[in-house]
């Protein structure tokens, strides 16, 4: 058994059935609430869809918003009018190139204004049920820690893991490693003498750590 697959079977047995924590009941939710997590958090996101998704249901919906409007109706999120944009944009793209669908394919979905692989792979992977690694700040911190990666590219990370972490678990890795990101191998004071990954671990510094 390889170190990878020891550090995924350790994480899904501490994170069964790992999900994200933002709420959405389809891709184009999805993929709007990942847009406007940028420099946000998860609870305040989901504060905010929760009534925005019943007013915007459709593609077409976002893409004729009033931007002035949507922006306000955004505003807690942070960075609102550049959001605002991109979310219109991303809209109106899907609805002009994809008939107001969500694709199922990278290629396709980083094509989208304010999508990038990350995201795109955080659709494919829990809106779509396709396994891929979504590679935020969270998973690129611990990816290093644990010795899995030696790179800050997010996309070389991507391609790395994809590599190693067993095929039919990515999806579960991922979200795991999010939430193991948060919860303890935080970027200050990770709990290491409480992770359930200490032994697999090849951080240097976490002999300094203390639970």
């Amino acid at each position: 058994m390889t170190a990878a697959d020891k550090i995924t079977q350790r994480l899904l047995e501490r994170y069964p059935e790992p999900k994200i924590a933002l709420l959405f009941s389809n891709p184009l939710e999805l993929l709007i609430a990942v847009i406007l997590l940028a420099q946000c958090t998860d609870a305040r996101v989901n504060a905010v869809t929760k009534d925005m998704f019943r007013k915007y249901r459709t593609a077409v919906d976002y893409a004729k918003a009033d931007l002035a409007t949507f922006e306000q109706e955004i505003r807690s999120t942070g960075f609102y009018r550049n959001k605002a944009k991109t979310v219109i944009a991303c809209a109106g793209r899907l609805v002009d190139a994809y008939g107001g669908k969500v694709s199922e394919t990278v290629d396709d979905l980083t094509t989208l204004p304010g999508v990038g692989r990350k995201t795109a792979n955080m659709a494919l992977g829990n809106a779509f049920g396709r396994q891929a690694v979504a590679v935020d700040t969270h998973v690129l911190r611990v990816a290093n820690r644990l010795g899995l990666v030696d790179s800050k590219n997010a996309d070389k990370v991507e391609t790395a893991l994809t590599a190693i972490v067993p095929g039919d678990l990515l999806t579960a890795f991922s979200n795991a490693m999010i939430l193991h990101g948060r919860e303890t191998c935080t970027a200050r004071n990770p709990r290491c003498g409480n992770c359930v990954l200490n032994a697999l671990c090849a951080w240097p510094e976490k002999a300094k750590r203390r639970a």
